[in-house]
């Protein structure tokens, strides 16, 4: 089936500041009911695989000096892959994608929506409810005890102060009157901008858009870790740097470490800053993912960073966005959801509900590495340092009023179909190939993830 230019394409590829012309080198096919949902989920996926793929068959196009190739998108390799972090597994064995602490929770009022998949995140929400940190399997029950008792804000408010992850749902009308979401409704879906007059570095040709291309991967979970995995698919060599101290999961990584090598630095050493500064120096793009705040006391602004290495591309996510009364809060797709009445809109009377798969976590993902892959494109084209910046609430706005249903063939969704198989570091990895693809692309990527923290904290060769 070939589908016309979905809505969502056109506003995302016009967000990017694209060339409209070139959209009609898009076309669509394949099952579209891997992603059920009240929302259109299907619709955002899509789009955002579809830009994505577009950008690096333009930079192909701009590096090579051959016509933009066609993209072909297929619903059912763009729905395994937002599901890739349940679909992965090693030797056969899954593992689940949430804590037992990381769900909703009746308040007095409403519901709650906590994270703790990680330790730090579970001991703050633990001593913020008054829990204790050993009490084992009895503090889900002790949790829930906890927040019987309160309200929902309440539960939000004392959980937030402790330094944990906690949100009361809202209705979308509630989150559309309040003070962020207001701030978000007048934000673009991303931003773009050009901070100086920094030379162009002139790329020589190479075999994929992003071939000879360091990337800084400063990124957690899902979102950040989606868009550089997508630019290492396209031949970048990405290095994902993490501190010591807060570990990334195996489990996350053996999904979202695919075409990386993944090492530690503690910034807050000079022994390590000095290793960062000098990996800095021969960077082509840097990706963070923490929230607004956290990297600025390392120096890592857009005009520090600028600074000291002039004509980067530098892309930025957060989940609340760098503006409004939230701006500097931790947050997650799980979070967003909840906060902004998506929740709401795909549960019952009886109980909230989420989206089929972690979208906003992906969806943001593909636009972000579109971000950058245009970045690089019109700074070959008029140089400077560029500057992207995406938040999940944004992408969640623009699911819940802009989006319509996308059209397709609703029966014969099969994951099976986009996985495949590899041998890996840390076992037989199952993993789903990648949607992001045009004539001539990349189908896989060329290494599958190591163990998490284990590379040296230098560029390949």
């Amino acid at each position: 089936m070939n589908s016309p230019i979905s809505s969502g394409t056109s506003q995302a590829w016009a967000a990017l500041g694209a060339d409209a012309s070139l959209l009609d080198r898009v076309s669509y096919g394949g099952p579209s009911g891997g992603l059920p949902a009240r929302l259109p989920v299907m619709e955002l996926a899509r789009a955002t695989v579809a830009v994505c793929s577009l950008a690096a068959a333009e930079l192909n196009s701009l590096r090579t000096g051959r016509p933009v190739m066609r993209v072909r998108v297929d619903d059912e390799a763009v729905a395994t892959s937002f599901l890739s972090d349940r679909l992965v597994r090693v030797d056969g064995q899954g593992w689940s994608t949430f804590s037992p602490l990381s769900r909703f929770w009746r308040a007095t009022d409403g519901w709650v929506r906590t994270h703790a998949n990680y330790p730090h995140h579970r001991a703050r929400l633990l001593d913020a409810l008054g829990v204790p940190r050993d009490a084992g399997e009895k503090s889900v029950d002790a949790v829930a005890q906890a927040i019987a008792g309160l309200t929902a804000l309440e539960v939000e408010e004392t959980v937030y102060t402790a330094g944990g992850l906690a949100v009361a749902a809202r209705t979308p009308e509630d989150w559309d009157k309040s003070e962020q979401g207001i701030t978000v409704a007048a934000q673009p879906l991303l931003t773009t901008a050009r901070i100086d007059d920094a030379p162009d570095r002139m790329l020589d040709g190479g075999p994929l858009p992003c071939a000879g291309l360091r990337v800084l991967d400063l990124t957690r979970v899902l979102a950040g870790p989606v868009a550089t995995r997508t630019l290492a698919l396209q031949g970048a060599d990405v290095l994902r740097i993490d501190a010591p101290q807060l570990p990334e999961s195996q489990e996350t990584h053996n999904d979202t470490g695919m075409g990386k090598r993944s090492t530690t630095l503690d910034l807050g050493r000079a022994t390590d800053r000095r290793l960062f500064e000098e990996l800095l120096g021969e960077a082509d793009v840097v990706v963070t993912g923490y929230r607004p705040g956290a990297l600025e006391r390392f120096g890592l602004t857009p005009e520090a960073l600028a600074e000291r290495r002039p004509g980067l591309v530098i892309a930025q996510l957060s989940a609340w966005g760098r503006y409004g009364p939230w701006h500097e809060r931790r947050g997650f797709d799980s979070l967003v959801q909840v906060a902004t009445g998506i929740a709401e809109l795909e549960g019952s009377p009886d109980s909230p509900g989420v989206l089929p798969a972690q979208a906003l976590d992906h969806g943001t993902g593909y636009l972000l590495a579109a971000g950058v892959l245009r970045a690089l494109t019109e700074q070959h084209r008029t140089g400077g340092t560029r500057l992207v910046r995406l938040a999940l609430t944004q992408t969640a706005h623009w699911l819940i009023h802009d989006l319509a249903p996308a059209p397709g063939e609703e029966e014969g969704f099969n994951p099976e179909h986009w996985l495949t198989e590899t041998d890996s570091p840390v076992g037989r990895l199952r993993h789903a190939l990648p949607p992001v693809s045009y004539e001539g692309g990349p189908a896989d990527w060329a290494r599958p993830p190591g163990r998490w923290g284990t590379d040296a904290p230098a560029w390949g060769t």
